[in-house]
């Protein structure tokens, strides 16, 4: 097991990901959290995603950033090395050819630090999964 130094929470892996202390409330709470560098990156994600799905609530779910109507669409996230950004399985595998230069996993797509953001990809994307989530499902 090992212990996280700052939140003393523990964990399977070593040096897991998670986020210290309590949740944050909003998603300006979530950004101002994180180091400066990181902001912009987010703030342009946030500016995405705002656009692309202007009928979306803002909330927070599992401690992230996240656009939801009625059901979750999309999530995203700053990690140490990269951005994540979560709209689930079946989204990664309809964009798997757009996502070759990016480490993908079940549902989840990282977007390196050390790459510019693809931001018109993820506004297809997120419009993808609010298409074939929200309208085909009648939710």
């Amino acid at each position: 097991m090992w212990q996280c130094p700052k939140c003393k929470r523990e964990f399977k892996n070593i040096n897991q990901d998670h986020y210290c202390g309590e949740s944050p409330k909003t998603i300006d709470a979530y950004i101002d959290a994180q180091p400066e560098d990181v902001k912009p990156l987010l703030n342009q994600v946030r500016d995405t995603l705002r656009t692309t799905l202007p009928h979306a609530e803002e909330r927070i779910s599992w401690s992230m950033p996240t656009y939801w109507r009625k059901q979750n669409i999309i999530h995203f996230a700053a990690f140490k090395k990269h951005i994540g950004l979560y709209p689930g399985d079946k989204a990664v595998e309809h964009f798997k050819e757009k996502l070759t230069e990016y480490k993908t996993s079940k549902g989840a797509i990282q977007f390196p630090y050390s790459k510019p953001l693809p931001l018109t990809l993820i506004a297809e994307i997120a419009k993808w999964c609010y298409e074939t989530e929200i309208i085909t499902n009648k939710i």
